[in-house]
């Protein structure tokens, strides 16, 4: 006779009713994707500011929209280049980046697997877009920040300080970006002076030092872009980036450039969006900001919400949140009850963070430990994915011993310009103990 209640172990060795299994599985059953609309405003100062949006792009690069294909085949990408010294390296970024990062990731991927080597694919692609645009002689650059959502995942890789941020749809606050100015992140000031850049204040007659700090040679306030060749190579093009899944409540996102940031703050914006839909909302953070500061830059502003489907509206936001939330609850499901996963499929209203890293060094940041390394062609360069043969590529962690205990394989690999381009990138530190300690620049 069928007892819903017999118990079915788990790998851990936990018994979980067979009722509640079979409601697990039938709660998935019924998770859809989520329906994404957006909007987008802007005024132009400099006409530096280009956008990328795309509702249904196909997981394949060089295939570009995908308004026939399957939703299982198509994610949605959403992005703001903020130029600067001219618009060569942020109209170059919008063309090629997508592809660029699509061309990393393994093909005949499963979902989960797909998820798990985007982040790895993120700051390939980022790094191979900045390599090619150097060779184009042009000395422009451009901050990116660049969405992509694969159901409820949304993936944020950024450089410089467009920023994006996450209101879920019970009104909590996520930054899923970095800010990468460098009176914003110490860190990023010592990694630039560790690696033989200068920081420091614009300096008159010999007074005190005026103005945001900036990075010497060339001025730039930014410790990370793609382009700038003028100003050094520690000015890198490797993304902060950050993975979260929502819950199938949904929520908003506000991805603006610094002309949005410079006038208002995350709360703000989203303020004079309530129970607006994407485009008037991104209509009005514009509105706003130019009404706050004065039309001093470009302003851009893109509105995503990612709602259940058919609800064609904003989530309903519960008042008293407010702040911003930088610590993730992690795995949603381990904190439910058996009672409260038998009874229910729809998810709290949790933002669960998959992953999240900001560290500028190629070594770190494509590594990916067993299994899911093994995705990835073991003698295929780790950035532009040109086929070596064994033997060929430098190992990302340089001069490694053999039969090391952290990477007895070697890899990831990289061809030899693209080693070069790591070499430059790190400067000094290529040749410095990462023990060594760094003398901040006075401010």
């Amino acid at each position: 006779m069928f007892n819903p209640m017999e118990l079915h172990t788990e790998a851990d060795g936990s018994g979980v009713p067979l009722a509640v299994l079979l409601k697990r599985e039938l709660c998935n059953q019924r998770v859809e994707k989520p329906d994404i609309l957006f909007g987008e405003a802007n005024k132009s100062k400099k006409g530096e500011d280009f956008t990328l949006l795309v509702a249904k792009c196909r997981r394949t690069p060089g295939e570009g929209a995908g308004d026939n294909a399957g939703d299982d085949d198509t994610i949605s990408v959403f992005a703001i280049f903020d130029g600067h010294n001219g618009p060569a390296a942020a109209i170059y970024t919008r063309e090629n980046l997508s592809n660029n990062v699509l061309a990393a990731i393994p093909p005949n991927l499963t979902s989960e697997e797909w998820t798990a080597a985007l982040p790895r694919a993120l700051v390939a692609g980022f790094v191979k877009t900045d390599k090619d645009f150097q060779t184009k002689a042009a000395r422009s650059g451009t901050t990116v920040t660049f969405v992509i959502i694969d159901g409820w995942v949304v993936t944020v890789a950024s450089v410089g300080d467009s920023r994006c941020i996450l209101e879920s749809a019970e009104g909590s606050v996520y930054s899923l970006s970095a800010d990468h100015r460098l009176d914003a992140n110490e860190e990023e000031v010592e990694r630039v002076t560790a690696s033989g850049g200068e920081v420091g204040r614009i300096h008159i007659a010999g007074g005190a030092g005026i103005g945001p700090l900036r990075c010497w040679p060339g001025g730039l306030c930014l410790s990370r872009s793609i382009g700038d060749t003028d100003v050094g190579e520690f000015i890198v093009p490797v993304p902060h980036v950050k993975q979260v899944k929502l819950s199938n409540a949904g929520g908003r996102l506000v991805i603006a450039s610094d002309g949005v940031w410079d006038a208002l703050s995350f709360q703000e914006a989203l303020n004079y969006t309530r129970g607006l839909p994407a485009e008037a909302a991104a209509n009005r953070i514009v509105k706003e900001a130019v009404s706050s500061k004065g039309l001093k830059d470009d302003t851009t502003c893109i509105v995503v919400d990612i709602l259940p489907p058919e609800k064609l509206s904003p989530p309903i936001k519960k008042h008293g949140k407010g702040g911003i939330i930088a610590l993730f609850r992690r795995r949603p499901s381990d904190e439910l009850s058996e009672e409260q996963t038998y009874n229910g499929c729809f998810e709290p209203d949790v933002v669960e963070e998959l992953y999240e890293e900001g560290s500028a060094m190629l070594a770190q940041r494509l590594n990916m430990n067993y299994p899911a390394g093994n995705m990835f062609k073991l003698h295929d360069c780790a950035v532009c994915q040109l086929e070596m043969k064994p033997g060929e590529g430098v190992s990302v962690h340089g001069n490694m011993p053999k039969h090391s205990r952290v990477d007895p394989w070697g890899g990831p690999f990289l061809c030899s310009s693209c080693q070069a381009k790591k070499v430059a990138m790190e400067g000094k530190l290529h040749s410095t103990s990462s023990q060594s300690t760094v003398q901040l620049v006075p401010k």
